[in-house]
């Protein structure tokens, strides 16, 4: 599809379900909350879903926001590359046939909604969606342009990361001219911990691994650390960066524990490797330089797997 034919399809659909994946961070919460405004500003019906809730921590782009009750008609996925990344709180619209549309920024999108919208190139989903309503020519609001920008702020690590284009600073600076208080975002997003945050880096740092020859660094999140630490899932966000952080580390992979014998693996990698064939291996997928995967199997099985994986590059 193309941003008319997006256009056209809002125009002539109602009664939206936007889903958004588990886990959720910035950019999939973004997109949801203002594509959710947008639509509703059309005088259509539209509610944002999340198999795991709403993180406190994003609580700036959904505050006043209420569900709608109608009966669903349509469904909307943003930054959503597979369905398995659903979880199991939306596993019923894993199903064939169940999603009409899909616009996303992952190169390893599987193609499983009935119409997509995916620009591989686009540094976020809500850079996506930004160019797409100014295509479209509605006005967005404040609290639209707080998600967008909130969402481009957050997948390309504010602004650092190597997927942040000129389309991404220019979106900004035009976001910024609104009344979102971006500055506040990026303290928010960036900068404050909470005491249950530091201890939990502090964890992390400890369990540190370096494989070879220290051109590998692993750190393991389990859920008995995180219980230890006593903060919310959203909290982690952001931890992936810390093994690439090392000086001479040209992969960095973090294990974290999401149920008995199921770990997701975020893996983050210099311009030498592609972070989503790597995890390809695994059944996952991403980005060239930040990528994901779940692996079953103890701590144990999952490090030796990992390790395996990454003797496998050649380092």
């Amino acid at each position: 599809m193309d941003f008319a034919e997006i256009g056209r399809f809002f125009e002539e659909h109602d009664c939206y379900s936007i889903l958004t994946h588990k886990s959720p961070d910035g950019d999939t919460l973004g997109a949801g909350f203002a594509l959710c405004a947008y639509l509703r500003s059309m005088g259509k019906k539209a509610n944002v879903l999340n198999g795991e809730g709403f993180p406190s921590r994003y609580s700036f782009m959904y505050e006043g926001y209420e569900p709608q009750d109608f009966e669903e008609k349509c469904v909307v996925a943003v930054d959503i590359a597979d369905t398995r990344l659903l979880g199991s709180g939306l596993a019923q619209y894993a199903e064939p046939g169940k999603i009409d549309l899909c616009i996303d920024h992952h190169i390893s999108n599987k193609y499983y909604a009935k119409q997509s919208y995916v620009d591989g190139e686009a540094s976020a989903a809500c850079l996506i969606l930004y160019e797409l309503f100014k295509e479209l020519g509605r006005p967005i609001s404040d609290l639209i342009a707080k998600c967008l920008y909130t969402g481009i702020a957050t997948d390309t690590g504010c602004f650092k990361y190597e997927n942040t284009t000129p389309k991404a600073h220019i979106a900004a600076s035009e976001l910024i001219q609104y009344d979102i208080g971006f500055s506040i975002i990026n303290r928010e997003m960036f900068d404050i911990k909470s005491k249950g945050r530091i201890a939990a880096e502090k964890l992390v740092m400890d369990s540190m691994e370096f494989l070879c020859g220290d051109k590998c660094a692993v750190i393991v999140m389990t859920t008995e650390m995180m219980d230890r630490c006593g903060i919310e899932p959203a909290e982690f966000e952001g931890m992936a960066s810390i093994p690439l952080s090392v000086e001479g580390i040209k992969i960095g992979i973090t294990i974290k524990q999401r149920h008995e014998n199921v770990y997701k693996l975020s893996v983050r990698t210099t311009e030498e490797l592609d972070a989503s064939r790597f995890c390809r291996q695994f059944g996952g997928g991403g980005h060239i330089r930040a990528a994901g995967c779940e692996i079953q199997g103890t701590l144990e099985e999952v490090k030796d797997k990992v390790a395996e994986a990454v003797m496998g590059l050649g380092l």
